[in-house]
């Protein structure tokens, strides 16, 4: 009897088991980047290049990538992550130079601190205006069991967690361009993971901010709003880029990747299409397998 309350004692005293994503951070990258002191614990922020800073949230398992983007003139913030922790402070924290937001598309991951802000850029999409209503269903899958590595931040009600609605400020399309000061950023519509993805272009610097288009792990490509087709025009657009470039600078897990993977993901997502890959079953889905990322598709999603 003793023995049986001695095992009970111990798995109720026991520290939470960390969820197996989280048990592989902190990842390799990160080591080679110079990591800039912010005082939120939930936020990492590394210097990627000048006037460049990619503002990590590694404790959720999108480990989702913010990035702030500096001029001489004004900033742009692209994306404003979870919205679990106030981003704003850390933005204002890192330039006094005045801030717009634009989204590489409008998942709750993405626009979670929208809210904070009164200057946005947002695509001149129905889905755009319809998320920027804000949702609570989306938000509060992503602290779900498992989704969450360590605490949360403190102050922050899990019950009360929704992505608010936020005002567009400014509409805008493919090719246009916005002027920081001496760096000039281009909005290269992506649709496919959303109709309202975008990837941003600084020529000048050979930087390309791929959003979701392009990332180093699973590419989500099982939702109800995407569409593959448009994700292969998509793709074959950002590949054609590549030449240009010097970086990538993804939405999530890593902030550099290598201008050679775009036309890599071309070739699997022709491996796909063709039926030639066998998929392998993830979590109700269905996943495509290559090295450095991967498709996760729905078992209907048409090739």
């Amino acid at each position: 009897m003793k023995s049986i309350i001695l095992v009970l004692a111990l798995l109720y005293s026991a520290p939470p088991q960390k969820p197996e994503w989280c048990q592989r951070l902190p990842r390799p990258a990160y080591r080679t980047l110079k990591r800039i002191a912010v005082q939120d614990p939930w936020f990492e922020v590394y210097r990627i290049s000048p006037g460049v800073f990619a503002i990590y949230e590694p404790h959720q398992s999108a480990e989702v990538i913010s990035y702030l983007v500096l001029g001489t003139t004004r900033a742009v913030l692209f994306d404003t992550g979870m919205g679990i922790s106030n981003i704003r402070d850390v933005v204002e924290g890192l330039t006094r130079l005045p801030v717009s937001v634009l989204n590489s598309h409008t998942h709750d991951d993405h626009v979670g601190d929208n809210w904070r802000f009164t200057d946005i850029y947002g695509m001149d999409t129905e889905f755009t205006r319809a998320n920027a209503k804000g949702s609570r269903d989306d938000a509060q899958a992503e602290i779900a069991s498992g989704e969450v590595c360590g605490d949360l931040t403190p102050g922050f009600n899990p019950a009360e967690y929704v992505t608010k609605p936020f005002h567009i400020s400014h509409w805008i399309h493919d090719y246009d361009k916005i002027d920081l000061g001496g760096r000039i950023l281009e909005v290269i519509a992506t649709p496919g993971h959303t109709p309202d993805s975008i990837a941003l272009m600084d020529e000048k610097n050979g930087l390309l901010f791929t959003g979701d288009t392009f990332y180093p792990g699973p590419i989500f490509l099982y939702r109800p709003e995407t569409d593959l087709d448009a994700y292969v025009v998509s793709v074959k657009k950002l590949a054609s880029l590549a030449p240009r470039l010097q970086l990538l600078l993804p939405a999530h897990n890593v902030p550099v990747a290598e201008p050679v993977s775009l036309p890599r993901v071309v070739e699997a997502m022709e491996q796909v299409r063709s039926g030639k890959l066998k998929a392998v079953p993830k979590n109700g889905k269905q996943e495509y397998r290559f090295p450095g990322f991967s498709f996760l598709m729905s078992k209907s999603s048409p090739r």
